[in-house]
């Protein structure tokens, strides 16, 4: 079963926000056995949409739908897909009561006609009820193609594809079981890696697809394949792995799954019972952000410290002064000396520290631009390595991020 996913909005093509939906749909769809053909974003203009739908309709066998349910006049979708099936709108009490519900529950504010409009929906749909907003979802059907409308906001449309979508898909269809497996590894670019591995990339089974996905120092090895025996799919997969892995050991920090490497290392400090810390300069709160992102990160995460100018360093942090007129700020020395101070500071059992040059000028060090000094201190010692990541300051830092995390993963499994 194939899928399109149309994201309706000018704020996507102006680039004022992310399509994070399509990213999230796209997954979610996958898990269940359907690929994804296409995603395409359109205006918010009716002969735009009806020309994305009227295509999508002759290419793929579901159409997902997200954007433009709103109560405002340029949320137009309803409308358009009412066009499109040669229907009317008409109102359907279930979600009235829904949207009464809502304003006299939580909003409290005055119902205006304009929010009681969102309970027209084209009279061939079926209503999804959106029980974390009031515009409801609609599923509707076209010859042979499913089309599903869902709202643009995000926890709205993801309540709706768990509770809603995803299990009358898998009701319906007899869908196939994907696998995708991803092997991350740093320390060589995608080119000296697909030479190295060219053998066993040209002996792949048909079944069996390679991605290479690189990313500033990190490049992750994507393996799918898909089938209606989840057992054969699996052990395809994974014989391939197992030839794989003794060519890339070097280099090869884990297996990725549907976690990212913070999301790993939570995972991994939890099993051992321990906490982290992390004193950031070049990289600004990255290295925090990525793991507080993740529900559950105070389990393990303890605090942070963006340690930006060396004043901070010095008093917060308790690097000697005389060590950076010595080392220089941008050093190992420094790195282990910040490492040690913020795993005092909050107590934690790792810690993680980054002090460097992301210029792109020198700022209080002599380091040259590009060089990054990176520590771990454990609960019984410390060490810190010494990077240089090239002169693009985007560049440094996220390479600077990927590395610290591949240092603390190694470390701690």
């Amino acid at each position: 079963m194939k899928a399109e996913i149309i994201t309706i909005g000018d704020e996507i093509l102006i680039g004022q926000i992310i399509d994070t939906n399509s990213a999230y749909i796209s997954k979610e769809l996958n898990k269940i056995g359907i690929s994804v053909f296409q995603i395409t974003s359109v205006q918010d203009d009716k002969a735009h949409i009806l020309k994305a739908l009227k295509k999508a309709e002759h290419q793929v066998d579901l159409v997902v739908i997200t954007g433009g349910l709103g109560p405002t006049k340029d949320d137009i979708t309803k409308t358009t897909l009412a066009q499109y099936f040669n229907d009317t709108l008409v109102r359907n009490e279930e979600v009235v009561a829904h949207i009464k519900h809502i304003w006299k529950t939580h909003i409290k504010q005055p119902l205006l006609q304009v929010n009681l409009d969102q309970a027209l929906v084209p009279s061939k749909a079926k209503v999804l009820m959106n029980q974390s907003g009031s515009a409801p979802g609609m599923w509707m059907q076209n010859a042979q193609t499913i089309f599903i409308s869902l709202p643009g906001v995000p926890f709205e449309m993801k309540a709706l594809m768990q509770n809603e979508v995803l299990p009358k898909l898998s009701a319906q269809f007899n869908l196939p079981f994907i696998l995708h497996k991803t092997l991350l590894t740093y320390g060589l670019g995608e080119s000296v890696i697909a030479d190295r591995i060219s053998d066993w990339e040209d002996n792949l089974p048909k079944t069996v697809k390679l991605a290479y996905l690189p990313n500033l120092g990190r490049v992750r090895l994507r393996l799918s394949s898909k089938g209606y025996d989840k057992n054969v799919v699996m052990d395809t997969i994974n014989t391939q792995i197992e030839s794989l892995l003794p060519q890339i050991s070097d280099v090869f920090v884990g297996f990725e799954d549907d976690s990212s490497i913070e999301q790993i290392i939570g995972k991994q400090l939890v099993n051992l019972d321990s906490t982290l810390a992390v004193a950031e300069s070049c990289t600004g709160g990255r290295i925090g952000a990525q793991f507080t992102a993740n529900p559950g990160a105070s389990n393990y995460f303890k605090g942070g410290l963006i340690a930006y100018d060396t004043k901070i360093k010095i008093q917060l942090l308790e690097v000697d002064e005389g060590l950076i007129k010595k080392h220089s700020v941008v050093s190992t020395e420094v790195a282990k000396a910040m490492a040690l101070g913020i795993q005092k500071l909050c107590g934690s059992d790792y810690a993680l520290a980054t002090t460097g040059n992301a210029g792109p000028e020198k700022g209080d060090s002599d380091a040259e631009v590009g060089t990054v000094c990176i520590a771990i201190a454990t609960p019984k010692s410390v060490y810190a390595k010494q990077f240089t990541f090239g002169k693009q300051r985007e560049r440094i830092t996220t390479k600077a991020v990927h590395m610290a995390l591949t240092l603390l993963q190694k470390e701690i499994f």
